[in-house]
């Protein structure tokens, strides 16, 4: 049986390899592919999709706007994806998937001004507990921020859930590595 999924592994790589370079030459549009059920093996597909589809060779909001798209097709339960940039003031709404948000963020203020402001990773299980929460979208029930370091602050990465305590542990670790991804693109 170990053969057998070790087979099936490889020719899924495979086709993803000729998928990618098929979309780099631009003939081919980004087909979802089946990447389980467990949130693992969600996350491992996720990045390694992403180290394929995001090109340091292209400008960061191309990148962005591949990045919240990648998480917002593969993550389930979640309502919003997407980028706040630091522009050395305050964060500003950068590339994104959902409703439109909240478009300036003070450091400090709500969830993601607080991730900015301390640098860590913020999983917030109730938005509603959370003092100073910015709703942007009152579907929201829960929250994931995770910040963007590179030479200091370049931004955060923003996903919401409609789910009560949907973000865990998992979720900080493989979007943490997400994010490690994206600051090589910075």
């Amino acid at each position: 049986m170990l053969f057998y999924q070790l087979i099936i592994k490889r020719l899924i790589t495979s086709l993803f390899y000729y998928q990618y370079d098929i979309i780099r030459r631009g003939d081919y549009m980004f087909t979802k592919i089946d990447l389980g059920n467990d949130k693992d093996s969600i996350y491992k597909g996720i990045l390694e999709q992403a180290k394929y589809l995001l090109d340091k060779d292209e400008n960061i909001i191309t990148n962005l706007s591949n990045a919240s798209a990648l998480l917002n097709v593969y993550l389930k339960d979640i309502n919003w994806v997407g980028f706040y940039i630091y522009d050395g003031y305050e964060l500003y709404l950068g590339p994104f998937q959902g409703l439109p948000a909240c478009t300036k963020i003070k450091v400090g203020n709500g969830v993601c001004g607080v991730a900015a402001e301390t640098r860590k990773t913020l999983v917030v299980k109730n938005v509603d507990e959370f003092p100073g929460h910015i709703t942007c979208d009152s579907a929201s029930k829960s929250e994931i921020v995770v910040p963007i370091i590179k030479d200091g602050l370049y931004g955060v990465l923003d996903i919401d859930s409609p789910i009560l305590n949907r973000f865990d542990d998992t979720d900080k670790l493989y979007l943490e590595k997400f994010v490690a991804l994206i600051v090589d693109l910075c």
